[in-house]
């Protein structure tokens, strides 16, 4: 249905087109971009969220404020009295923390480390994990409980091993790998068996002799560690273990109680990651009964959250299994009830299940694949209304109960601004503009969005920053920034906020081009499916299709084109200099695979299977296949001690490229991890920009640079 554009709308249109007369545009200097950054937009107003459905809390001037959404008027926020306690570690011992000012407590007192201590929803416990085993600990008392009594350097109870933790659990967990029921009744945990897991020595130059630091990681094909699931009493007693038999080749996802503590939901897949079901698991007798069983020809994803609605009415999860990311409506055993949204497109994430409204809100790329909007839907079907507006990518706040939200939106062309808006998706107040008086007074370098086609046949995005003051006849050199990995696009119509960098290179006369690949998320897990056993071949050649494209307009150098990326980003450009060699003569690559059987199992063989399984699959990914097809200049970056992307990697790159007699520039980093700060990411900075200018701009790296940090 047409609508017709709002007037506070049609202002945005018309400040983006009309250029400003009043004054002559200047361009950034260099202090201005590196030394002192100036700021060219203005900040937005600072919300931290939402008091009550009825007042968000905004932050002026230090002091927090309770805003009304009808009225707009303020009065001073106090965070509720806090009713709960908090625990901490400190010195390596359990404090906790009573509410309102109470006293510190201290329940431990060794010289073991106590690690991941966390309060029952009841706050009568705290359990952690020491030496590998699990512990609680009970405040009142200091009552300390052992769960368990074989932790050791291979056994883990409770502490995530480093594939689960890297893979399935995530970073956030923190290695934690225990859970407490809803009534504080139980713990759920996971024991791990790394006996037979690879051990991997990462060296350490550090000192006279140096030291290695062992870990075990399980790469392609390795033999992974063997998991149990268990679940103890809270005052302690016979472990019931999942009835499952540990000496499976399989995964477990992270498990969910039900919203009542009587069973906990335990997500299982073979090794080869096809087929993921949903135990319901017995408390008492450990006893499994599958809930959800999905299959899919190439692999799944776990789910990171189930939505299990009130009095057993059923949940709700987000599969990919049509193709495209969407929403189902199960009932408690399993069965499916209803399919609540379909198409092609995807939705990102569930905010907030209003039952009493029978409405579910979530955000979706459903306009456009570059945007995310605001939609609702009824739990009983239909249509989902789009509630944000515009040709705008939004990230919003939502009140809870739904009836109103802050979005702050934007697009590549257009700053930030903040609105309030109602459930019905009119504006009720515009709350902010980051597009200040300082603005227009710049001369900056625009970004276009723009679409290539692939090879065979597919539409994809790509943006293009040309440089400020370009010349008719004179050729350009180009710089493309990528990651590439499965179902991680950068690839956005939004505002791109540290534009700094980005209008110097401008100045500079570079072209700056950010490119997705059909596996990046644009076409959902149908995309992504193309990767299948042949990780990183497609991404590579929708990068040439894109790059022969992007050649062959008005202004672009094709003999000065350099591609650059961090870990799969290093990949895809260690690939476009091999694979690739005839389309990108430059590139630069940070802390990148460089063969797949050198990384972990879990995620290499979500898309790769095992190298047994799938030998010429891992050939034709290699960058070592393709050494031989290298002509160009390429620059290779690591820290030493990465422990996520080995520097076997790159080394092993390098002895190849030397023993085909290939020139190339190699850059380590003592000490350093998966990426870096400090003086070492100063200088990192600056030996890039030396290489685009010595090789892209061809021109002398600014003085400024060498004493710039």
């Amino acid at each position: 249905m047409y609508r017709p554009m709002p007037t506070w709308l049609a202002g945005i249109y018309l400040l983006v087109a009309l250029p400003a007369f009043s004054q002559e545009k200047k361009e950034l200097t260099f202090d201005q971009v590196f030394t002192r950054p100036v700021s060219i937009t203005e900040p937005l107003p600072i919300v931290r969220g939402w008091a009550d459905k009825g007042h968000y809390i905004e932050t002026r001037a230090g002091n927090a404020l309770a805003v009304d959404v009808k009225t707009g008027n303020t009065t001073p926020y106090t965070p509720p009295p806090a009713t709960g306690r908090t625990v901490s570690i400190k010195n390596n011992d359990v404090y906790v923390q009573e509410p309102n000012g109470g006293a510190e407590i201290r329940l431990t007192s060794d010289s073991a480390m106590e690690k991941n201590p966390t309060l029952s929803p009841d706050e009568k416990y705290v359990a952690f994990t020491r030496n590998n085993d699990l512990y609680a600990i009970e405040v009142a008392t200091k009552k300390e409980i052992r769960y368990t009594t074989d932790g050791s350097d291979v056994i883990y109870n409770g502490w995530a091993s480093w594939v689960y933790y890297e893979e399935i659990l995530g970073r956030a967990s923190r290695y934690r790998a225990f859970w407490w029921s809803p009534d504080s009744r139980r713990l759920a945990f996971m024991r791990f068996d790394d006996s037979k897991v690879p051990v991997f020595p990462i060296y350490s130059e550090v000192g006279q002799h140096g030291f290695l630091e062992n870990t075990r990681y399980p790469k392609a094909g390795d033999t992974n560690p063997e998991v149990k699931l268990g679940i103890v009493p809270v005052a302690g007693g016979n472990i019931t273990w999942a009835d499952f038999n540990e000496k499976d080749d399989q995964y477990f996802g992270q498990p969910f109680w039900t919203p009542d503590g009587s069973a906990l939901w335990a997500q299982w897949m073979p090794r080869d990651q096809n087929n993921l079901i949903i135990y319901a698991i017995n408390a008492a007798t450990g006893a499994k009964k599958p809930i959800y069983n999905e299959t899919q020809k190439t692999w799944i994803d776990w789910f990171t959250d189930i939505y299990f609605l009130d009095n057993n009415k059923g949940f709700i999860v987000k599969s990919d299994k049509s193709g495209w990311d969407h929403l189902y409506l199960h009932n408690m055993d399993g069965s499916l009830k209803k399919q609540l949204t379909a198409g092609n497109w995807r939705v990102k994430a569930v905010l907030e299940i209003n039952q009493q409204k029978q409405t579910v809100y979530f955000t979706a790329r459903k306009e456009a694949t570059t945007r995310y909007d605001l939609y609702k839907i009824s739990i009983n079907g239909g249509e989902p209304q789009r509630l944000t507006f515009g040709e705008f990518s939004h990230d919003v706040k939502l009140a809870p109960g739904g009836d109103h939200f802050i979005t702050t939106y934007s697009n590549l062309r257009t700053p930030p601004r903040m609105a309030l808006v109602n459930e019905k998706g009119k504006v009720v107040r515009e709350l902010g503009n980051a597009k200040g008086a300082a603005f227009d007074t710049y001369k900056l370098a625009a970004t276009e969005l723009k679409t290539y086609k692939t090879r065979d046949g597919l539409e994809l995005p790509l943006t293009i920053i040309w440089p400020l003051n370009m010349e008719p006849g004179k050729k350009y050199p180009v710089l493309i920034s990528i990651y590439g990995g499965p179902d991680a696009g950068t690839v956005y119509d939004t505002w791109k906020p540290n534009l700094l960098p980005a209008q110097w290179y401008a100045q500079e006369g570079l072209i700056q081009v950010a490119i997705d690949n059909r596996a990046a998320g644009h076409l959902g897990k149908t995309g992504m499916n193309y990767i299948h056993r042949q990780l990183g071949k497609y991404e590579i050649e929708d990068y040439m299709d894109a790059t022969r494209w992007l050649t062959s307009q008005p202004g672009v150098d094709a003999e000065r084109v350099c591609i650059t990326g961090g870990s799969f980003g290093g990949y895809m450009s260690c690939m476009a200099l091999t694979y690739g060699a005839d389309v990108f003569p430059y590139g630069m690559a940070n802390f990148a695979v460089t063969d797949w059987s050198l990384y972990d199992s879990h995620y290499t063989e979500r898309f790769m299977d095992t190298p047994q399984d799938n030998p010429e699959g891992y050939k034709i990914t290699s960058v070592l296949t393709h050494a031989a097809k290298y002509k160009g200049l390429l620059r290779i970056v690591h820290g030493t001690m990465d422990d996520n992307v080995h520097l076997q990697n790159s080394i092993q790159l390098v002895n190849k490229f030397q023993d085909l007699g290939k020139h190339f520039e190699l850059m380590l980093y003592p000490g350093e991890r998966h990426g870096w700060g400090g003086a070492k990411a100063t200088h990192l900075r600056n030996e890039t920009y030396r290489f685009v200018y010595e090789n892209l701009l061809r021109k002398p790296l600014p003085a400024a640079f060498k004493g710039s940090n």
